[in-house]
């Protein structure tokens, strides 16, 4: 029958259903825990009757017909959905020969043949005093071809060399070029570098403007964006773009401007894209093509000029450990090595890991290898840590060493010095700068987002110029600005990302653990991982070895985009929608579901199953029984039934999702604490001790937690594994005698032995302890539950199939087609979500909210509000705006007004919420009631919002620092007034 697995078949467990009912007498019922008792061998005659019913055959013959009904709908969907390439991005890959060491690849449209690149004819537009890598070459060649080109590989690899060439050619063409950089510290360095090179060249950034009428303009990615929406004039001179660290594009946040910037621009433009390696370079060149009908290459190398080793250092033990030699071999051998010394140390580790909670008295572990690092001669060295009070800490903790010579400690108070100059003879006195400059001097220096930005670029010039030995720095630092080193090393390898602790992934590993190794100095760069948790190897590989992570879009709908585009007449938000990366990588997969649509309804219909209406309702009897099953098992796994019966010696069953280890016999059990973070609940967690029959092979080097069971054929052996309650699947009445230590081997065999005659002595099976009668659980609930299983089980028994010697073969058929039909409904689903354009119902939310807020017109012309609201880039444009309209600054002074607007900005975290005065206070009311109106308005347009967080969005922790600042306090008087890093203020 063609879809004997439709919804309407779970009518026969409708207690009162007809369908139930009808169906023969004989199969009143059915379900099935056949999993209980499958090794019940079934009956001669029951096999007869089942095969001499001429009435059910009539019957599935009947439903047959009425489910072929539903069969063409199947195969519409399939044909309707192969010509789905219409709506497909027509785009072909072609490879490019090229040389060993890179891979170069163009997307082009689909009805353009390409015809290679031709050789450059006459001089080049930039000569390079060094011979050019393999991939410098590709890329100059494609840029001398007026090609697109996309760059991916290793931070320090010589990237930049394709861009400049792009900029030399272009001016030597009388062309304009824009390079676009994601931060403004990379748009000042890298204007510096062109500067030198090139003299035409202007910066614009939010905060300088110098020479903007130049031929090469040096900008971060949102001030082209903004010029791309106002219609600038620049842009008809343009000719090339280039993009760099475009892998920045999957930032949650800011990505979405990349996206915004590359949809605005001229298909006429070219471009150069650099990145770091992404896995994905291929997809992101064909969407370049789609999006602008030009071809684009990729270039891509793995290639890193100087090699890597990479090295653990488990937390409390006292040497490293190298996991990954220079030629990117994983050495699990050491690799475990590591880890037992991590176990052995044990939770002494935790405390000295930080050197600051617990732990030892002694020095801290970073100051073990920093002293190491500096000994063996392994400076620079770039410490990272992923917060900037961490950073602070270990840095103060390096006090007691000194890198420097005097000659160098000169050197540097003379470059700190002048650079400070410009500060006034108050800022001279902040704690920052008299605290910073003895550590400078001692060749130790401290990289974060808090720091002063005149401390930050000093700090940078000094480590550039080797005057720095160590530099403690947050992630940023690893963010595109060129500073390698000799040395890297982790002082932790999981983070806190707003929401979770989390192992760092291999991607954010690969971006920083590449500032190690210098080109041409270097003959390997050295990386240090300090590991103070337990790491199972597949996450340490997978860390170690894993590949970036890919290209993916975090494009999503903002209020200033819907309104830039509501007021350029050429283009609309749906445009942009439909042109994003995050529509084109969803379109990408259409082709590949469809092929698995296919294939599974055609391994669907090669499933012949005999008489098959009676064999699925027998099939769903079992599925129900399965179901109720586990929700029995969760009546029996709260902590206040179980707990009593969990004895040593207690058989108990144990399940962990694919690993069935069988039997296995109580130890102890304990209660931990489960702390989620930021929930401030504490869970009881309760971990049972569990003797169980485990692999050699899985218990060879790793913890237990990470035990498989043994193999049918296997000698295994007898391992206390911690279990959690939830994993035991059964309880069984009987009880052991356990030796009181086992330690030895050979008593823990004994037990399996024990557990070998038990189940010789039940050969249908060890009797269960019965929830109701021995567990003296009283819950209605599950009196309900067992009455159903009771129910379902005479169905089950007394159903014909139930004997059947073919049972278990009819049943696994029968099995393989039900998960084959869910398959193949959650592929069409897939396909269904594929073809429509995504965030569209968002658009038409985020739209309502602007008309009724009077932004927009109902015909999607905007209004005066959304005009002053297009303005608004860096805050929350929409209540910025109703504050301005509803006359909310007008009663404000300056100084109140300023405190207000640094709730708009202001993102950290404080421990601190400042007593307000009325004079604050009030404003802080009316712009909460403003908030509160907007999120009223939302939550009526359907769009999801928590009114909490939106609130909690504006923080007015600086709001009393800002007003006293705005009446005249010098910055030192203000420092004092907060524990928010002096960075964060300016």
């Amino acid at each position: 029958m063609a879809d004997a697995f439709g919804d309407e078949l779970f009518s026969v467990f409708e207690e009162n259903s007809a369908a139930a009912a009808s169906g023969a007498r004989k199969t009143k019922a059915g379900p099935t825990e056949g999993a209980r008792r499958p090794g019940k061998r079934p009956e001669e005659k029951s096999s007869v009757a089942a095969a001499e019913r001429p009435k059910t055959e009539v019957e599935v013959d009947s439903t047959e017909g009425a489910v072929l009904v539903k069969k063409p709908k199947l195969e519409d969907v399939v044909s309707e959905d192969t010509n789905l390439t219409d709506l497909m991005p027509q785009v072909k890959v072609q490879s490019v020969e090229t040389v060993e060491g890179c891979t170069h690849e163009v997307a082009l449209p689909a009805d353009e043949e390409f015809t290679g690149l031709k050789p450059r004819t006459g001089k080049a537009a930039k000569e390079y005093p060094f011979i050019l890598d393999a991939f410098q070459r590709e890329a100059i060649l494609c840029v001398d071809n007026n090609q697109s080109v996309l760059v991916s590989a290793h931070t320090s690899a010589g990237k930049t060399v394709c861009a400049e060439y792009a900029i030399a050619l272009a001016l030597r063409e009388k062309q304009r070029v824009i390079f676009t950089s994601p931060i403004k510290a990379l748009s000042n360095q890298k204007y510096r570098e062109m500067y030198e090179e090139f003299q035409d060249v202007g910066l614009m950034t939010g905060d300088v403007t110098i020479n903007p009428t130049a031929s090469c303009l040096v900008m971060t990615t949102e001030i082209l964006r903004s010029m791309l929406y106002r219609g600038s004039e620049v842009m008809r001179e343009v000719a090339w773009v280039i993009f760099d660290e475009i892998h920045y594009m999957r930032d949650s946040e800011r990505g979405v401007v990349w996206e915004e910037t590359i949809i605005l621009l001229p298909d006429n433009v070219h471009y150069v894209f650099l990145s770091a390696t992404i896995p994905n370079a291929r997809q992101f060149a064909e969407w370049i093509c789609h999006l602008h009908k030009q071809p684009c290459h990729v270039i891509y190398t793995d290639y890193r000029p100087t090699p890597l080793q990479h090295y653990i250092f488990p937390a409390g033990g006292d040497g490293l450990h190298l996991v990954v030699d220079e030629n990117g071999d994983f050495r699990e051998d050491n690799f475990n090595t590591a880890m037992q010394v991590l176990r052995d140390a044990g939770d002494l580790a935790k405390g000295d890991q930080k050197g600051r909670k617990g732990g030892t008295k002694g020095p801290s572990n970073v100051f073990k290898i920093v002293k190491m690092i500096m000994e063996r001669n392994f400076q620079p060295v770039i410490i990272f840590s992923f917060s900037k009070k961490d950073c602070e800490a270990y840095a103060l903790q390096m006090t007691k060493l000194d890198f420097n010579t005097d000659e160098e400690k000169k050197m540097v108070e003379e470059v700190f010095n002048n650079a400070i100059d410009c500060l006034s003879d108050e800022d001279k006195k902040l704690p920052q700068v008299e605290h910073v400059l003895p550590l400078l001097k001692r060749g130790i220096g401290i990289h974060h987002g808090g720091l002063l930005p005149i401390l930050k670029e000093t700090i940078e010039i000094l480590f550039s110029e080797g005057l720095i030995k160590a530099l403690f720095a947050t992630e940023t630092f690893a963010m595109g600005i060129n500073m390698p080193a000799r040395t890297v090393l982790f002082t932790s390898a999981s983070k806190f990302d707003g929401k979770d602790f989390r192992w760092i992934s291999s991607g954010e590993y690969i971006q920083m653990s590449g500032r190690a190794g210098r080109r041409g100095m270097d003959d390997r760069g050295i990386v240090i991982l300090m590991v103070d948790e337990k790491m199972s190897p597949t996450i340490g590989k997978q860390l170690l070895k894993g590949s970036a992570d890919p290209l993916n879009s975090a494009f999503h709908l903002t209020y200033n985009m819907v309104l830039n585009l509501l007021r350029v007449e050429e283009i609309n938000p749906e445009y942009m929608l439909e042109k994003s990366f995050y529509q084109f990588q969803h379109y990408r997969t259409i082709p590949e579901i469809v092929e698995r649509v296919n294939n599974l309804e055609g391994q669907y219909k090669k499933i012949a199953i005999p008489n098959e209406e009676n064999v699925v309702i027998y099939y769903k009897i079992r599925q129900q029984l399965a179901k109720l099953g586990k929700e029995i098992e969760e009546y029996i796994h709260k902590p206040k039934y179980c707990l009593p019966f969990l004895q040593p010696g207690r058989l108990v069953k144990v399940k962990n999702e694919g690993d069935d280890f069988g039997w296995g016999v109580v130890v102890n059990f304990s209660k931990k604490s489960n702390v989620k973070p930021n929930s401030g609940e504490l869970d009881p967690l309760y971990v049972v001790e569990v003797l169980l029959h485990c692999s050699k092979e899985s218990l060879k080097n790793s913890a237990t937690e990470a035990a498989k069971p043994a193999r049918v054929d296997e000698k295994g052996e007898m391992q206390v594994v911690p279990v959690l309650v939830h994993l035991l699947s059964a309880i069984s009445s009987v009880r052991l005698y356990i030796p009181k230590d086992l330690r030895p081997i050979d008593n823990r065999q004994s037990v399996l032995k024990s557990i070998q005659e038990v189940q010789k002595r039940f050969p249908d099976g060890v009797p269960l302890l019965d929830p109701i009668d021995d567990m003296g659980i009283k819950d209605q609930g599950l009196k309900k539950v067992i009455q159903k299983v009771e129910a379902f089980e005479h169905r089950m028994y007394s159903h014909p199939l139930h004997n059947d010697p073919n049972l278990e073969t009819v049943y696994k058929l029968c099995e393989k087609k039900a998960q084959i039909a869910v398959d193949i409904k959650a592929a069409k689903r897939e396909l269904k979500k594929a073809r429509t354009v995504l965030q569209m119902d968002e658009l038409k939310c985020r739209k309502r909210v602007l008309r009724r807020l009077g932004f927009a017109t109902s015909s999607d012309v905007i209004e005066m509000k959304g005009r002053v609201a297009c303005e608004i880039s860096s805050a929350d444009e929409l209540l910025l705006t109703e504050m301005m309209f509803n006359g909310l600054f007008n009663d404000l002074s300056a100084e109140q007004a300023t405190a207000l607007l640094s709730c708009f900005v202001f993102q950290e975290n404080s421990s601190e919420m400042p007593k307000l005065t009325e004079q604050l206070a009030g404003p802080l009311r009316q712009m909460q009631e403003c908030a509160k109106r907007i999120a009223k308005v939302s939550a009526e347009a359907k769009l999801e919002i928590d009114e909490e967080n939106y609130l909690n969005s504006f923080k007015p922790n600086l709001m009393d620092v800002v007003y006293t600042w705005a009446n005249g306090a010098n910055f030192a008087h203000i420092c004092k007034m907060t524990d928010v890093f002096e960075g964060m203020l300016i």
